[in-house]
């Protein structure tokens, strides 16, 4: 009985993980709406550029990556070394970092971390990207890892699978936590 129990327990935590099916051409062209949508003062042009960039990186790191299997089992394999790179933080960075390299004038990107305080979920980290000056409760998430190499997109505030932080919100409480807080230099 336990064994029956394991195996459809296996059965239903690797469905959860199984990657949807390619998206369709019109994806980008969805993403660059939504990103326009996030102000009047949004360039087009940047938009559109930042959506086929967000969708065409996305595709080349799935190769860099070595992509076959869904995200947690993927994790497992960069965790013991048998893949180079594609954990969550990876690809957060590794979009953010392509996508400040076109120095958007409307656009701003920020980083975020959910599940920092769940003991029985994973940390995740993504890409948010923003109108100049707004916050990231205020972006659009972009997420490659979530279905392992498909680009997940959604309006902050839309995206109810994750509870968003600021990724240096994150960092320094983590950062209180281990080594307690500063005290200022009094100096000579």
């Amino acid at each position: 009985m336990i064994k029956a129990l394991a195996l459809v327990l296996a059965l239903v935590t690797l469905g959860a993980c199984a990657t949807p099916p390619p998206s369709t051409g019109d994806e980008v062209q969805r993403l660059a709406s939504e990103i326009r949508s996030l102000g009047p003062d949004i360039d087009p042009g940047e938009a559109d550029r930042a959506a086929r960039i967000a969708y065409s990186y996305t595709a080349q790191l799935v190769q860099e990556y070595e992509i076959t299997d869904p995200p947690l089992i993927h994790n497992a394999k960069v965790n013991k070394g048998v893949r180079p790179r594609g954990l969550c933080w990876h690809w957060a960075e590794d979009i953010e970092r392509r996508l400040k390299q076109e120095n958007f004038q409307t656009l701003e990107l920020h980083r975020a971390i959910a599940n920092a305080d769940n003991p029985f979920r994973i940390d995740h980290s993504t890409a948010i990207i923003s109108r100049k000056g707004e916050t990231l409760y205020d972006g659009v998430v972009l997420d490659p890892w979530r279905y392992g190499g498909v680009l997940f997109w959604s309006p902050l505030i839309e995206d109810t699978k994750y509870d968003w932080v600021p990724r240096d919100v994150v960092l320094e409480k983590r950062r209180v936590e281990q080594y307690g807080e500063l005290l200022p230099y009094a100096g000579n």
